[in-house]
Parts: C-alpha cells; sequence; structure tokens
C-alpha cells in the first residue's frame, strides 16, 4: 500500500521526485492555461511561465491528461507533472472534490515506478485534502501478484505503484486534516482488498478461499463471523445457495460478517453477491463472456471491505455483512433449466435460466438478513447484463422499495463521486415471472431485464424493512483503459457509497 503523509512544507522546497500541479483551462471567457492554486512556487520558478510552457507541450487542461517537464533550478524535485482540471472555477469558486480526486488518481497512476511524489494541488478545505488524498492512493493500485515481475525475476516494464505519497497544504497537526487522511487511507486500502478479490482468478478464489479470507479478516479487525459450510446450508434450507452451487467440486457459502459499536442506535445490513465464477451453468453462456466472469462477485468483495472499513472507522452504527458465495459451473450435478427450488424463505423458485443465479443466492441471504430487523438493507450485485445496456459501463442503477431511501442512495454515491442512477421498479413487469409451477420463476420480460431483477429481489425482503439494490453490473469491472483513479480489472465501486451510506446511518441523515 502506498505511504501517505501530510506537509505543510512549500512546493519549491520539499525533496521528492515528482512534484504534482494542477492546471486547467481558463474560466468561461477567457483563453489560454491557468496554474491551479498550490502551485504558486512551481509558477514562480518557471519564471511565471509554466502555462506557457505547458501549452507549449501540447498541454489542453482538459481532464486527467497529464504532462511532464523537467523542473527548472529552485525546485528541490527533478520533475514537474501537471495534470489536467478541466475548466477552471470562476472566481471565488473551488474545484470540486471529484476533479480533485480523478486528477490525484491519474497522476498516481503516471508515476508508477516513482518513489515519493508531492502532490500541490488545491487545498482550500479539508475536504479537498481528503478528495486528493483518497484519489492519489486509489489511483496508485496495481495488481501484480501473479506476475513474474512480482518475485523479482522479469518484466522490465511492470512498474510498481508510487511507493509514497505527500500532500502539500495537509497540516500534519491539525486533527481534521490528520482525521480525514487516515480515513483516506483506510477507506482506499479496503477498495484495493476488493479490487484484489475480483482480479484473482478463480481457480485461487472460490467460496470456501473466501471465507477464510473473510474469517480472516474478521480476527484481524474485530468482527464476528460466521460461516455456514454446505453441511449448515443443508440444515438451514438455503435452497438457492444449494441449486446454485451444486453443479461445482467448490461447494457454496454463506458468510456473516458483523461490526458493532456500543453507542450504535441503527443497525445497515448490506448483503453481496457473491458468484466466484459464472460460467452460466447449464445455460451456459456464450463464448467472449466467460472471460471476465470472475468478477461476478464484485457484489460480495464490495460489501465485505465495507464491513471492514466501517470496523476500521469506528462508525457509530451496526453493519452486518452477508456474502452469499457459489461457483456456477454445468456438470451432471449442475443445476437443470425447470428445477424447482425452494428457497430459505419457503418459497419456490422455477429456474428457468441458470445463468440468471445471482438473485438466487441473493434471495436466500437477503431473506436471512431481514429476519434480524435491520433498519435498511442494501444488496449490491454485478446482477444483469440489461443493466450495462441501460447505464453503460460506469454508472450503477439504484432500484428500493422506498422513493425516499432511493434518493438518498443515489445523492450519496454523487457525494461520493461514485456514478449512479435511480431506476424504478414496474408493478406491471411482476406478472412475467409468474410460474405454473412454482411461486415464482427467476426470469420474466426481457425488456426491462435489470428490473425484473430489482422486483424478484423484492419478493424476499422482510414486511416493513427499507431495502435499496445496487447493480454494478457495469462500473464493477473495467475491460477498458484505466481513467482517473479507476484501474483496469476490479474496481472496487460501490464501496465508499456504502461506507457513506453507513456513516449517515451513524449521524441519523437517513431517517
Amino acid at each position: 500500500m502506498t505511504a501517505l503523509t501530510l506537509s505543510t512544507a512549500g512546493a519549491a522546497t520539499l525533496r521528492a521526485d515528482a512534484l504534482v500541479v494542477g492546471v486547467a483551462k481558463s474560466p468561461k471567457g477567457g483563453k489560454g492555461l491557468v496554474v491551479a492554486p498550490g502551485a504558486e512556487a512551481v509558477d514562480k520558478a518557471f519564471g511565471g511561465k509554466l502555462a506557457t510552457v505547458l501549452e507549449t507541450l501540447g498541454a489542453s487542461g482538459a481532464e486527467g491528461e497529464v504532462t511532464k517537464v523537467p523542473a527548472p533550478s529552485g525546485l528541490k524535485s527533478p520533475v514537474v507533472l501537471a495534470v489536467g482540471l478541466g475548466q477552471a472555477p470562476e472566481k471565488d469558486d473551488a474545484y470540486a472534490a471529484e476533479t480533485l480526486r480523478r486528477a490525484a488518481g491519474s497522476a498516481a497512476r503516471a508515476l508508477a515506478g516513482t518513489r515519493k511524489a508531492a502532490f500541490a494541488l488545491p487545498v482550500e478545505a479539508v475536504e479537498d485534502a481528503e478528495a486528493i488524498a483518497e484519489g492519489a492512493l486509489l489511483g496508485a493500485y496495481a495488481f501484480t501478484a501473479y506476475r513474474s515481475a512480482a518475485n523479482g525475476t522479469a518484466a522490465k516494464d511492470a512498474k510498481g505503484p508510487v511507493a509514497e505519497v505527500t500532500l502539500l497544504g495537509g497540516k500534519p497537526r491539525d486533527k481534521a486534516y490528520k482525521a480525514a487522511a487516515e480515513r483516506a487511507a483506510a477507506l482506499a486500502e479496503e477498495v484495493n482488498r476488493a479490487r484484489d478479490l475480483v482480479n484473482t482468478p478463480p481457480n485461487d478464489l472460490y467460496p470456501e478461499s473466501f471465507a477464510a479470507i473473510a474469517t480472516a479478516a474478521g480476527k484481524e479487525h474485530g468482527l464476528k463471523v460466521q460461516v455456514l459450510d454446505e453441511k449448515a446450508l443443508v440444515k438451514g434450507g438455503y435452497g438457492g445457495i444449494l441449486g446454485v452451487g451444486q453443479g461445482s467440486v467448490h461447494g457454496p457459502r454463506l458468510v456473516k460478517l458483523a461490526y458493532t459499536h456500543p453507542k450504535a442506535e441503527k443497525t445497515l445490513a448490506l448483503v453481496g453477491k457473491g458468484i466466484t465464477y459464472d460460467s452460466g451453468g447449464i445455460s451456459l453462456k456464450p463464448a467472449g463472456h466467460n472471460e471476465t466472469m470472475k468478477c461476478d462477485m464484485a457484489g460480495a468483495a464490495a460489501v465485505f471491505a465495507a464491513v471492514v472499513a466501517a470496523a476500521r472507522l469506528g462508525l457509530e452504527v451496526n453493519v452486518t455483512g452477508w456474502l452469499a458465495l457459489a461457483e456456477n459451473m454445468p456438470s451432471g450435478s449442475a443445476l437443470r433449466p425447470g428445477d424447482v427450488l425452494r428457497m430459505y424463505s419457503g418459497k419456490t423458485v422455477e429456474v428457468l435460466n441458470t445463468d440468471a443465479e445471482g438473485r438466487l443466492v441473493l434471495a436466500d441471504a437477503l431473506t436471512r438478513a431481514s429476519e434480524e430487523n435491520p433498519d435498511a438493507i442494501v444488496d449490491v450485485a454485478t446482477l444483469t447484463g440489461a443493466m450495462v445496456l441501460a447505464l453503460g459501463n460506469r454508472t450503477f442503477g439504484i432500484m428500493a422499495n422506498d422513493d425516499a431511501f432511493r434518493t438518498a442512495v443515489h445523492e450519496t454515491a454523487e457525494e461520493v463521486g461514485e456514478a449512479s442512477w435511480p431506476m424504478p421498479l414496474p408493478a406491471d413487469l411482476r406478472k412475467g415471472m409468474d410460474s405454473p409451477t412454482a411461486d415464482i420463476a427467476n426470469m420474466g420480460e426481457r425488456m426491462g431485464g435489470g428490473l425484473v431483477a430489482g422486483l424478484f429481489l423484492k419478493e424476499f425482503i422482510g414486511e416493513g424493512i427499507t431495502w435499496a439494490h445496487l447493480d454494478i453490473a457495469g462500473p464493477g469491472f473495467n475491460e477498458s483503459g484505466p481513467y482517473g483513479y479507476t484501474p483496469k480489472g476490479g474496481t472496487g465501486s460501490a464501496i465508499r457509497t456504502l461506507v457513506r451510506l453507513a456513516e449517515r446511518t451513524a449521524a441519523g441523515d437517513l431517517g
């Protein structure tokens, strides 16, 4: 993990391998580039011509654009890295936190292999410092566990993340700034832990090994952990989780992680889809759709990371995480289209498509979570391709049984910089899941498939319990190039939203 330090040193006097500054397009109506606050001393070392030098090199100030220039005499760092901030705000306005977060992430990625980088981006308030720290630590991520270079043998081009980030203007002796830095470090570490899990190949990450990782983390951070193995699942009647997992040599698990605070008055339950590999089962996925299906446990990884983060931050709220873990494989013992499962709730489900398996494991976990009467339940899942078609690769959908809660979740996601969009649960789509054989089918109308999945899950929420469903099928795994603080591969989508929801719950902001 990249180290984070705060410093009140001047940008010109701090020794580092690279110095990061911000550059932006002139405010509306202006022309050319402007150097962002925080880099005044750097601009002075360039004779007040830093913006001109960058323009000469082709810099436009666009968000995330990175330009490196040799440092002139007068600076202790040999390299200046200018990162674009987009349009500069009008006078007296500040840069948005997400703009700073993404800029810091882009800079950190560009400085892979660097020992120490100093960030002299605009810091007008503690929130700015936290955003920069968070972005830098999230951007300084690399998954190298399976590269020979990680063992010191080959791959010369494999550069590790920047080793140390120093945030200038961070006021290390100020309690608020120190707390912000600690929050950013803890949150980034847990997001990166989830990214590692999503990126781990399925021959190493399967239900039992995931449960073992959760158990070890629970011991480290004082969580109560309960793991239900196959025997316990059979005894408890968890037909959904068992049905999905019965085709694999790796048996399913249901993991409960509980963080409690002695002063807590509210309880938030989080439920994550944990399909450690999804072949589609007997309803096998077509060629070209299997290669990234190790990511189908991103929801469980998000829930796991959020509960650990809540514990590390000492939030005054009880947070319970439920990881519904199974591997969906075709075999002689696999679930078949046409089979009927008796769920943990007692309802029966006719399975029309074994590739609609995530809702089956979630249904059991949602029923179990409801039994504890939490103040709210939020589930997270890479659930439907339909949601990707609707919202693209960077935005997750939010459905809920309470409009106010759905709005609150959406606002929370926006606050932390995660793209989301509220989606409806149209009652007319429920009829499509009527089954002549069972209480409900696991499939309905093809059009609006993401909403149909949400309606299915709603059937398994306890009466009177507020619930929201986050479908992160798009942003949970990034198959294109990295951008901002988001790497290629596992992203850690929804974790920051869940942690902020827990903080808002602790503060009583969610009712």
